[in-house]
């Protein structure tokens, strides 16, 4: 068995439409998802897992509706150790497009 450390989700600007932020090829542990809001006002998001073939839907909802206010960095402490096997996604949505930054890191299991 291989660990290899990813940077699973690149620092990039967040959706204001439900989208698949990062979608596993091998078995991923999540270690860390940072959300910053750079705007001038509170911003929510919310984070599903979505399992290989499904859809979004409140039966695999993490986060729902987190307001993050500005300046703040979310932490995102209910993501810590969830594990993603291949085909899983981690699927985002903000209520404001192009105002919160979002960034995940990982270790892929193969």
């Amino acid at each position: 068995m291989a660990v290899k450390v990813k940077n699973i989700i690149p620092s990039k600007r967040l959706e204001a439409a439900q989208t698949n932020q990062h979608i596993a090829s091998v078995k991923t542990m999540i270690d860390k998802v940072t959300v910053t809001n750079t705007t001038g006002a509170a911003v929510t998001f919310s984070c599903n897992l979505v399992p290989s073939g499904g859809a979004v839907d409140d039966a695999n909802a993490i986060i729902k509706d987190k307001a993050v206010a500005t300046g703040e960095t979310y932490v995102c402490p209910e993501l810590v150790g969830h594990v993603l096997e291949s085909g899983d996604a981690i699927s985002m949505i903000a209520s404001v497009a192009d105002s919160l930054t979002i960034r995940a890191s990982g270790r892929e299991v193969t």
